[in-house]
């Protein structure tokens, strides 16, 4: 039997990729991902297709099926300018061009079968006191009574709930999780007996085992406390203390897609639930999500995982409450793949730092209020008992999954997402940020559908009823105006925003539901072309059918990037269970800031669900370009095509507390987005002075001025009525008295020529002056431009440029605390 040497290459690289991946050299080569189709017709080997390209294949990309990281030695430098290209991304055009003009059969072959490259850099049974739940279980570990998350002696109304289901004899045994973070101190002796090494790795260092480096590196080892500290005589427990841990570190210095990728899958036919405290800086500025390689890797592991039965992703909001950030404007965290986790704290009232968004599932308890969560730290029998944020929320509705996981290992990812929708427990139902969706359950955009209660959660996991598969329904992309946006970003065309609200709407219907084999409704995701001078101005909702509204993007005082939305992903899970047939109607608005400038250009939706068939179910693929508008426009990245290198430093919720996670008190009395919950129809409201473009709040403050001069006004005409009736009473007039005695008597013009009311008329004219013809709604715009593509995460270290806002207040140190 022959068998071609590449294949059998392709055979010995996807068996060992796994077990030891390739340790990277990238002081002297240039990395580079190459997708290679071999079931192509007549399409060429993946060994002729290296050598076309001139590049050394060195494994699999991961976890990721035909995916092959390769490397060229990088060229000496006065061999290659500034300016000069890259001899791969040459070789690869030029095989793109030979193959549009069929010039070459053999090359031809080569494009025909490389599809993708890209260069690399409840019912709550609480335990009385802490004391009895100890004699209980055997607990001797000295710090669980500080462990208010598990035992609330003050409030037991508010905690995980979890030793009911101790009580059952269910402790994660079985389960295997792993910390994406940091690295994992495997050595401290709470964590020793559950550390999984051969499902381990770091992908910072390359080397086999997690080992935390850096002086910042204990965040995951706390976060593995959480879920899996064994009972013994150190610190606290976890709240699945028979569960295994696995590190994966990536959050210590820049890592590549490709790595990052690869740490999404790895181990991923063991690991059952990956826990992810980590995003986008949360300062209320970025708006960042992953690329084609990490989008991949997560669908991989959503279709390919624990046997087909997809890896559980559970990601943190974010911390950037207090900075108005909202959890919609990470990629990560408004991911229908990921379980979405917010906090409370030890009163169940939220903490400032907790993001808020339609895309939140659940709040979990973690700090605030001046308690925190107490757990394993890096070091000899080191505790932490300063651990926080959201970073800590999500570790603490993994311990909860995988003691249901030990109940249930047949659960599917969906089925993890429908038992957090359907148990989760209402809290501060009188907050007014609660509201009710169309199939009767109340959902906030603080708390998402509710605190997770592991008793609750656990219980109906038992006999739950696994859902059917899933399916969805794309729609069609509305373009406003002739609206487009090209692969360099370049924005033309849209619906002037102006003042008040640009609407368009999507109809849904039935037939279009049987032909996508939809039954019934779970996610939404809308994506929206918008060019904008200001993007923290932007508020973008959708209002279904049923007549429920998902605030989508709310304004962000900070914000004042200038690229707009360029093909950005919205979601929601606010119209879970709703009847999704009918209109579908968005609604795009702006701060009416007389500087700014916005045109909606374009939008689409998908509906996202269970299928009505499950023999005709499809597992989702993600395309290789999805934010171009239109799609099919000519000259449109296609496969074949070529990227650039990105290479990310991800931040930890934690680095942007400032004054400690634990330190303000928390509410229960506030809307998330108050300028659209205060009024159902306030999108519409151009208020009474919209003609001045003027913002709502200036319009108060104008007002308040014009009260001011009414008021000087009649105090100047009092003043000089007076005077006039005294010089009448002495029959003698002044020299000069004529002048002001004729400005009263018209009207106040003199008083209105006064210096000081000349200037407040001057801002008026000014603020309220039109820059362009504002009947022109229609006026395409021609060359408006994007600067740069969606970015990725901002560096945390501690040497950041410092917020002006956070200047004064002390900024909180996640470092670790020793207990002795």
């Amino acid at each position: 039997m022959h068998i071609r040497w590449t294949l059998l290459l392709s055979i010995l690289l996807a068996h060992t990729v796994r077990s030891t991946p390739a340790r990277r050299t990238y002081d002297t080569h240039d990395y580079y991902v190459v997708e290679h189709d071999p079931n192509t017709p007549d399409g060429a080997s993946l060994g002729d297709v290296a050598r076309a390209l001139g590049v050394e294949l060195v494994e699999q990309a991961g976890e990721l099926r035909d995916h092959w990281l390769v490397r060229i030695p990088k060229p000496e430098v006065n061999k290659r300018g500034e300016g000069d290209s890259d001899p791969v991304v040459a070789a690869f055009d030029s095989l793109r061009q030979k193959a549009a003009s069929n010039l070459a059969a053999r090359d031809n072959d080569h494009a025909r079968s490389v599809s993708f490259s890209t260069r690399t850099p409840s019912t709550r049974k609480a335990g009385t006191t802490a004391c009895s739940v100890m004699k209980d279980f055997g607990i001797r570990d000295p710090l669980f009574s500080q462990q208010w998350h598990i035992v609330n002696e003050d409030d037991p109304e508010h905690m995980m709930n979890v030793t009911g289901v101790w009580e059952m004899g269910l402790t994660g045994k079985g389960v295997l999780s792993s910390l994406i973070d940091d690295g994992l101190d495997y050595t401290h002796d709470d964590l020793a007996a559950n550390f999984d090494a051969a499902n381990s790795y770091d992908f910072n260092d390359h080397e086999a085992l997690p080992t935390p480096k850096t002086d910042r590196d204990h965040h995951g080892t706390r976060c593995a406390g959480q879920i899996a500290a064994i009972k013994n005589d150190v610190c606290g427990v976890g709240i699945a203390y028979d569960s295994k841990v696995a590190g994966l570190r990536i959050l210590s210095a820049p890592i590549s897609d490709v790595d990052e990728a690869a740490a999404l899958n790895y181990g991923y036919q063991d690991v059952s639930i990956y826990s992810c405290s980590w995003g986008p800086r949360d300062n209320g500025e970025k708006m960042q999500g992953p690329g084609y390689l990490v989008k991949k890797a997560v669908v991989n592991g959503i279709n390919n995982g624990r046997q087909g039965k997809g890896s559980i992703f559970v990601f943190a909001s974010g911390n950037g409450g207090g900075y108005g950030d909202q959890c919609n404007f990470d990629g990560y965290t408004n991911s229908i793949y990921s379980v979405t986790v917010s906090s409370v704290d030890h009163k169940g009232l939220h903490p400032y730092y907790s993001e808020a968004c339609a895309a939140n599932m659940i709040v979990a308890y973690s700090s605030g209020d001046g308690e925190y969560i107490v757990t394993t730290d890096r070091g000899k029998n080191e505790c932490a008992t300063n651990h926080g944020g959201t970073s800590a929320a999500a570790p603490n509705a993994v311990g909860v999954f995988a003691l249901a996981l030990e109940a249930r290992p047949d659960l599917t990812w969906r089925d993890i997402q429908y038992l957090c929708v359907e148990t989760a427990q209402m809290i501060n139902p009188n907050d007014p940020d609660w509201e009710r969706m169309a199939s009767g359950r109340m959902y906030s955009y603080k708390y998402g559908f509710g605190v997770l209660d592991a008793y609750r959660y656990v219980t109906v996991a038992k006999d739950w009823k696994l859902v059917k598969p899933q399916a969805w329904l794309a729609t069609e992309t509305i373009q406003l105006d002739g609206g487009t946006m090209d692969a360099k970003k370049t924005y033309t065309g849209g619906r002037r925003i102006g003042h008040g609200v640009v609407k368009s709407a999507i109809k849904i219907t039935k037939d279009m539901m049987v032909e996508h084999n939809l039954e019934t409704l779970e996610h939404i995701t809308v994506k929206v072309w918008i060019d904008h001078t200001r993007r923290g101005d932007v508020e973008v909702e959708i209002v279904s059918p049923r007549g429920i509204r998902s605030i989508l993007a709310g304004s962000r005082e900070r914000d004042d990037d200038k690229t707009g939305f360029p093909g950005w992903k919205f979601m929601s899970v606010k119209h879970w269970g709703e009847n999704p047939v009918g209109e579908w109607t968005i609604k795009v608005s702006d701060q009416q800031e007389p500087e700014g400038k916005g045109y909606f250009l374009g939008w689409n939706m998908v509906l996202w669900g269970t299928t009505i068939d499950p023999s005709k179910a499809k597992k989702y693929e993600v395309p290789l370009v999805e934010n171009l508008l239109p799609a099919n426009q000519q000259g449109a990245p296609s496969r074949p095509s070529i990227f650039e290198p990105t290479s990310v430093l991800h931040a930890k919720p934690t680095d942007l507390l400032h004054g400690g996670p634990g330190s303000a008190a928390g509410e229960n009395t506030k809307v998330a987005f108050p300028s659209k919950t205060a009024s159902p129809n306030a999108a519409d409201d151009e208020g009474w002075l919209s003609s001045l473009a003027l913002t709502k709040s200036k319009q108060r403050a104008l007002v308040g001025a014009i009260g001011l001069l009414v008021l000087l006004n009649i105090g100047t005409a009092t003043y000089f009525w007076r005077r006039k009736r005294a010089s009448q009473s002495s029959y003698n007039a002044l020299d000069g008295e004529d002048v002001p005695l004729g400005a009263v008597g018209n009207g106040g013009a003199a008083a209105a020529r006064s210096p000081r009311r000349r200037a407040l008329y001057d801002v008026v004219e000014e603020d309220g002056e039109e820059t362009e013809d504002e009947g022109d709604e229609n006026t395409a715009l021609a060359g408006r431009t994007s600067a740069k593509g969606l970015g990725f995460h901002s560096s945390f270290l501690d040497d950041d440029e410092p917020l002006t806002a956070e200047a004064a207040t002390p900024k909180y140190s996640d470092q670790p605390s020793q207990v002795t």
